[in-house]
């Protein structure tokens, strides 16, 4: 059993088995800068938020009140939590807690954001699921989400591409989505680490939109047959707008949803700039007020490629 295995099984026992599934995504599955320190991403669908969030308090795993937990599941879902069983000895997991419901929303052809739908159409892997019809439904939202890529990136095809330039150029606009304090070369990292996975997604992809008229093949790549039409590509252009905005209003949530979050956002910037990052002890105190000058400096003056190892 791997670790990210071994934190999954560790999760679902200590929530009293009210996990439906639980996916793998990030740097841990991709393999891009983790170091011992490094989460393991996972997506945890659940299927009943206070009965999971009870389940975890009852095994001592989670250090924030039940009642404040349900009330935030509805509210910018997902809820972020840390799970890091004996005092994170197996390591530490940054889990994103989602409902069936939730997922559903998020993945389909309406979603209010772009935060879970940016992550899943990429390279995931399912690491445990409590039935085998849990792990059909899984298969089953992540084949919609990919399927119906071309509909929100259609406005974004300005030159020709293949799979692995589909893939290349849905990154460049998922992470161009969010406020992130990564090296401004990430998205190309990123994409370095599932070109193949990629190419095996949006091969399909490409020729339905071909067969359907979407798209016009010139040679191995296709385009466009027109320009996506002005009501379209305002929807989406505003759906990246409004996503960015819910992302980053979702800083705030998990600010009381993961515990220790401050030292975790630390070690992920320096990892990603190859910055020091020394905090005032009022910067400690009272993150909330007196970080910002900080985020935003950093964000500003991300280096433009990341430090590697």
């Amino acid at each position: 059993m791997t670790r990210a295995e071994a934190l999954a099984a560790s999760l679902v026992e200590a929530s009293g088995d009210n996990v439906r599934a639980v996916v793998l995504y990030g740097s841990q599955l991709l393999r891009t800068k983790p170091d011992e320190h490094s989460a393991f991403d996972l997506v945890v669908v659940v299927s009943d938020y206070r009965a999971f969030y009870a389940g975890l308090k009852a095994s001592g795993e989670l250090h924030r009140p039940v009642w404040v937990m349900t009330s935030l599941a509805g509210v910018l879902a997902p809820n972020a939590i840390a799970f890091a069983p004996g005092e994170g000895e197996a390591g530490i997991a940054k889990c994103q807690i989602v409902s069936r419901e939730h997922v559903e929303r998020a993945l389909g052809p309406d979603p209010p954001d772009h935060f879970l739908l940016g992550r899943l159409v990429q390279k995931v892997a399912t690491l445990w699921a409590a039935t085998p019809e849990d792990a059909g439904w899984v298969a089953e939202q992540l084949a919609g989400a990919r399927a119906r890529v071309l509909d929100w990136m259609l406005p974004y095809l300005d030159e020709p591409v293949d799979a692995r330039g589909l893939g290349r150029r849905l990154l460049e606009v998922c992470y161009a989505g969010e406020l992130r304090p990564e090296a401004k070369d990430r998205s190309h990292r990123t994409f370095e680490a599932q070109a193949d996975h990629f190419a095996e997604i949006f091969h399909d992809v490409l020729e339905r939109g071909a067969a359907n008229g979407l798209l016009v093949r010139e040679g191995d790549a296709y385009r466009p047959a027109e320009p996506a039409p002005p009501a379209e590509a305002r929807r989406w252009r505003w759906h990246f707008r409004r996503s960015k905005a819910r992302a980053t209003a979702r800083w705030f949530k998990h600010m009381v949803t993961f515990a220790n979050w401050l030292p975790y956002i630390q070690k992920k910037v320096e990892r990603h700039t190859g910055r020091t990052i020394r905090l005032t002890r009022i910067e400690r105190a009272l993150p909330i007020v007196f970080l910002w000058p900080r985020a935003i400096w950093i964000l500003l003056t991300r280096p433009r490629r990341e430090v590697r190892s």
